[in-house]
């Protein structure tokens, strides 16, 4: 029995490294259809957000049924309890990249920035901690989780200079103005994947040590 509910366990993690897969891609994606205005990419995001909302109800359908079917001991029902919060956390991470496709599409045509490289940055920042959260969860790594942690810093530091940037634009820049104020939200956007990517790595800590907390 106990052979079986550790495959089981398996195809969990390996479920668990598709969807992280797939959201690293959409927000990859992203942020590249919006800086090249792609408008077909942007839509194709928002038609793939989908496939992200049925990874996660298959991951959750997966945790049911380890809890259902086998009799896990508390170290597994920790696993299990922290994957079913972390897909959450994924899937509003898809989420985010959905919202700023469809703000691409609304801004496709008006006159951009040349130079996005702070935005730009902060968007490989939180890919990177989303994967290395995700290889947390799978490695069953406390100290890369609280790396991951640690690292939201630079992404709120990112935040803080990206914002500065742009109302700097909005007050001496009035042609570029409106799309200034779009990329504040995808400034926005990026921010909160940071927090959800944050999230994932308290749950790491959570399914792991028997004295944290969870999420904030």
């Amino acid at each position: 029995m106990r052979v079986k509910f550790d495959e089981q366990l398996r195809l969990l993690n390996r479920e668990m490294l598709e969807m992280g897969g797939m959201i690293e891609k959409a927000i990859q994606e992203t942020i590249d259809a919006f800086f090249k205005q792609d408008v077909e990419k942007a839509r194709q995001i928002m038609k793939d957000d989908e496939l992200v909302d049925q990874e996660q109800k298959k991951i959750e359908n997966m945790c049911f049924q380890l809890l259902i079917q086998q009799q896990p001991v508390a170290r597994d029902l920790r696993t299990i309890t922290a994957a079913m919060k972390m897909v959450t956390d994924m899937e509003r991470i898809g989420d985010h990249a959905a919202d700023i496709s469809e703000l691409t599409i609304m801004v496709a045509g008006s006159s951009g920035l040349q130079n996005g490289e702070h935005l730009k940055k902060m968007a490989a920042e939180t890919v990177q901690m989303l994967l290395e959260a995700v290889e947390a969860y799978v490695e069953r790594d406390i100290k890369k989780a609280r790396r991951v942690i640690a690292h939201d810093d630079i992404v709120d530091e990112l935040f803080v200079k990206v914002k500065a940037d742009l109302i700097l634009v909005m007050r001496t820049n009035s042609e570029i103005a409106e799309y200034a104020a779009d990329l504040l939200l995808v400034n926005k956007y990026l921010e909160r994947i940071g927090d959800h990517a944050t999230n994932i790595a308290e749950w790491v800590i959570f399914s792991i040590d028997d004295h944290s907390g969870g999420e904030k």
